[in-house]
C-alpha cells in the first residue's frame, strides 16, 4: 500500500496549496507540468514494456484483453459510472448549505479513483510491491487538487480518504493471489501494464490521440492466464 500511501499525502499536500493560493496557478504551468507528466509516463512505460520476456505474449494478451474490454465496454462503464454517481449525489445536496463540500469532495473523489492508471497502480503495488506508477498518478493527483481546492474548497481534501480505501483495498487483494503469481507472470503482466501506461500518456496526458485505455484492462489478467498456461506445458 505504500503507492496508496503517496497518493493521499500528494492529495493532501497538493489540496492544502491549493487552500492557500487561491486559483492563483498559471494555467501555463499547469499544462507544461502534465506534459512533463505525460512525456515520463512515455518513457516509464516503455521501460516496463521491456521486462517482457517474450512480447507476442504482450500482444496476444492486449488483443485478447482488449476484445474483451470493448465487449463489456469498460471504458464507457467507468465514465458513466462518475457521472452517474456525479449527478444522483450533486442532485440531492443542491439544496444543502454544505454543497460546495460535497462538490469538491465527490469531483475530486471520481477524478482520482475511476480509472485505468488507479486499477494498474494498485494491482502493481499489491503484487510486486512496485508503486512507481502510482507515485506518477500522485504527482498528477497532487497538482489536480491543488487547482480544485483552490476552487471548490477542503472537500476536495476528503477525497484522500476515498483513494485510501478505494486503491489500497485493491492492492491488499492483489497482495493475497501475490503467492502464486510467479515471476514470469509479473514480468508479462508489468509489460502489458507499461502498454497501458503509454495508452494513458498518449491519449490522457499528450492528447495525440483518443484511446481507450481503460478497456485494456482485462489484459492484464489475460498475460497471467496465458504465462500460467504456458507454464504447466513447461513452453515459457
Amino acid at each position: 500500500m505504500t503507492g496508496t500511501l503517496i497518493n493521499v499525502a500528494a492529495i493532501l499536500i497538493g489540496g492544502g496549496l491549493g487552500l492557500l493560493l487561491e486559483g492563483k496557478l498559471p494555467e501555463r504551468l499547469r499544462q507544461t507540468v502534465i506534459a512533463g507528466l505525460g512525456l515520463f509516463t512515455l518513457a516509464f512505460g516503455v521501460q516496463m514494456f521491456l521486462s517482457t520476456k517474450n512480447a507476442l505474449i504482450v500482444l496476444a494478451s492486449l488483443l485478447i484483453g482488449g476484445l474483451l474490454g470493448e465487449w463489456w465496454q469498460l471504458e464507457e462503464r467507468l465514465q458513466n459510472l462518475g457521472a452517474r454517481l456525479e449527478d444522483r449525489l450533486l442532485h440531492t445536496s443542491t439544496n444543502n448549505t454544505n454543497s460546495r463540500f460535497v462538490r469538491g469532495f465527490l469531483t475530486a473523489s471520481l477524478l482520482f479513483g475511476i480509472g485505468p492508471m488507479a486499477i494498474l497502480g494498485s494491482i502493481q503495488d499489491g503484487l510486486t510491491g512496485n508503486f512507481q506508477t502510482l507515485t506518477v498518478k500522485a504527482i498528477m493527483d497532487g497538482f489536480a487538487s491543488l487547482a480544485f481546492a483552490s476552487s471548490l474548497g477542503v472537500g476536495v481534501l476528503f477525497s484522500s480518504l476515498i483513494v485510501l480505501v478505494y486503491q489500497g483495498g485493491i492492492s491488499l487483494m492483489a497482495l493475497q493471489v501475490q503467492k502464486v503469481v510467479t515471476d514470469g507472470m509479473m514480468a508479462e503482466m508489468t509489460a502489458v501494464g507499461g502498454v497501458i501506461l503509454l495508452a494513458i500518456a498518449i491519449s490522457s496526458l499528450l492528447e495525440i490521440k483518443k484511446i481507450r485505455a481503460g478497456n485494456f484492462l482485462p489484459a492484464l489478467l489475460i498475460a497471467l492466464v496465458i504465462v500460467f498456461g504456458l507454464e504447466k506445458f513447461g513452453l515459457y
